[in-house]
């Protein structure tokens, strides 16, 4: 899979892993609810004039889509292309789920006050958007206003726990909210909500509808849009930066239909930075140079089949355990994975990372998955389902036969899902598999706020955050941003209401315990592996990435705001 990271519409929370080295930041923990203040700029006159080379050209592959759509608007989620969020629009803050680090910004420093209820940022008063004009507060007002204009756009719900947001002078932004949720906050409203330039914006209606092309992305960030085709699009530097110009001078982003596209590309050098599952990548890209060419793939996310519960006979509990028993999770990481993604646990927590959050008193039957194909027919019998003439089960006349939804070209989710096609079929359910482009595939599973998603099965990525709070409550929560079943809980909708009001880990924790029997238990979604964070990358050009031994933030290219602020400090080699 070329993992392409949602954390919502507006931006999700960009949660992974955020370090320090080499990067003056703030270093305060995601988690509190004060921040300090930090100093972005970290260019120094040395790597500026190294820059000025032709060398300066930094190839990125973050992830493979076939073909670039001319779309820069930061509302339209992953239907956007690569660097539209982080090189182009930021948000206030971003906060790291590997590090648990926060980096300023938009924002310089925020503090929550009344209970939780009130968050007050101080915010850059260096900024400028590309076109010259300063940026203030006003900018954010209006983007949040905006949201609550055309709820369309806000796809992160921010406005059902919002209650007002005004400006205090030029360059501070007061947020007031129903009932106090700190990491809803910090991580929808402070690290999920791209800016946009009110002078601008105020001109095209509907955030979620504007025509955002190459040509009119107007952006604070630290690169800018400069060429485009749809097989190639360019950055260049923005000069003006308030954290300081990039010595990086031009991003370039080509078109890759397949992994195997772009692991060729890969192994020769001409991509420099990717996020990209290479099977044998000893062989096929690490000793084509040993010396620069490197990767970290540790476990990130939770990839989960994610049944459409608008289907009745997906909604029957019996269904999915039958399906879950189906499936050979070991096959799916040593086939499908080459060994590089281990299978998932029922909870949906990635191990060994977040295993401070699991319940010690779970019952065994919820710590592990195993294959019993027997015990899932008894299952589907016992709900009343019999085989018919095509010896797939079915009842009053309804077979259990669904569509299964992967993206074309990401070869490691195509071939799980051949082999989930052939796991089922031997307990009688027919799977067709389906593969589509990106785009249509992302259209298919979360078509936008107000509209139903179309598929019957899918598989598909999770959310992440600095606690799991983020996975459960986007994939459970009736109200959450990625949840593309529809399951609809009021009982768990409380138990996150819950955890969002205290700061008190060890409550929050026996929050996270129930939300975890509910996973494990119910199947609202069934995981398959935890997910690896792909990333790689050839220092012979450029130096500074994060790195295994040095995780000063999360290396993938594909988690938007991280990637920019990982090019933004990255420095050619003399």
């Amino acid at each position: 899979m070329s993992n392409k990271r949602i954390f919502g519409i507006v931006g999700s929370a960009v949660v992974v892993a955020l370090g320090v080295a080499g990067c003056g930041t703030a270093t305060t923990n995601a988690s509190n609810s004060t921040s300090t203040s930090g100093n972005q700029s970290v260019t120094t006159s040395a790597s500026q004039g190294s820059a000025s080379t032709s060398s300066a050209v930094l190839t990125v592959a973050p992830n493979v889509t076939g073909s670039f759509a001319d779309n820069f608007n930061p509302f339209s989620g992953t239907n956007s292309v690569d660097g539209t969020l982080g090189n182009i629009y930021e948000t206030m803050f971003y906060f790291d789920n590997t590090t648990g680090k926060q980096f300023d910004l938009l924002g310089k420093s925020f503090a929550f006050s009344n209970g939780g209820k009130t968050l007050t940022v101080q915010l850059q008063n260096k900024a400028k958007w590309t076109d010259g004009v300063p940026f203030t507060a006003n900018d954010v007002v209006f983007t949040f206003e905006s949201l609550k204009k055309y709820p369309d756009a806000d796809t992160n719900g921010i406005w059902q726990q919002l209650v007002s947001v005004k400006a205090q002078g030029k360059y501070t932004v007061v947020f007031n909210f129903k009932a106090p949720n700190i990491p809803f906050a910090e991580q929808y409203v402070l690290g999920g909500t791209y800016i946009v330039p009110q002078h601008q914006w105020s001109k095209l209606g509907d955030p979620a509808k504007a025509k955002i092309t190459h040509a009119n992305a107007i952006g604070t960030g630290p690169f800018k849009i400069s060429y485009f085709s749809s097989q190639d699009y360019k950055f260049t530097a923005n000069e003006q930066y308030y954290g300081g110009a990039p010595a990086v001078k031009t991003l370039n982003y080509p078109a890759f239909s397949s992994n195997s596209s772009a692991d060729l590309a890969l192994a020769s050098g001409e991509i420099q930075y990717a996020g990209i599952n290479i099977p044998d990548i000893q062989k096929t890209f690490v000793a084509a140079d040993p010396k620069h060419n490197h990767y970290y793939f540790p476990p990130n996310n939770p990839v989960e089949l994610y049944p459409n519960l608008r289907n009745p006979l997906l909604a029957q509990l019996s269904v999915r355990e039958a399906i879950s028993l189906a499936i050979d999770r070991n096959a799916l990481s040593q086939k499908g994975e080459t060994g590089y993604e281990q299978p998932a646990v029922p909870t949906s927590l990635v191990l060994p990372p977040q295993k401070a959050w699991l319940d010690p008193n779970l019952p065994a039957a919820d710590k592990s998955f195993t294959v019993n194909d027997a015990k899932a027919v008894k299952l589907l019998e016992a709900a009343g389902f019999k085989k018919d003439k095509n010896g797939i089960f079915a009842k009053g006349g309804q077979e259990l036969s669904f569509n299964l939804l992967t993206v074309s070209g990401w070869s490691d989710w195509d071939e799980d899902a051949l082999l989930i096609k052939q796991q089922l079929q031997k307990v009688g359910i027919n799977v067709n598999v389906q593969q589509d482009q990106y785009t249509a595939y992302y259209n298919s599973i979360d078509p936008g706020a107000g509209q139903t998603p179309h598929f019957d099965l899918a598989i598909s990525w999770t959310n992440t955050g600095p606690t799991p709070y983020t996975t459960y409550y986007d994939m459970l929560d009736s109200n959450g941003s990625f949840n593309i079943e529809g399951y609809k809980n009021p009982s768990l909708d409380a138990v996150f209401n819950k955890f969002a009001a205290t700061s008190s880990l060890s409550q929050q924790k026996q929050y996270m315990y129930q939300v975890e029997r509910v996973a494990a238990e119910q199947l609202p979604v069934i995981p398959l592996l935890d997910g690896a964070l792909w990333f790689e990358y050839n220092d012979a050009k450029f130096t500074g990435f994060s790195t295994q031994s040095n995780l000063w933030i999360d290396p993938s290219p594909y988690n938007y705001q991280s990637a920019a602020i990982v090019m933004d400090r990255l420095k050619p080699v003399n």
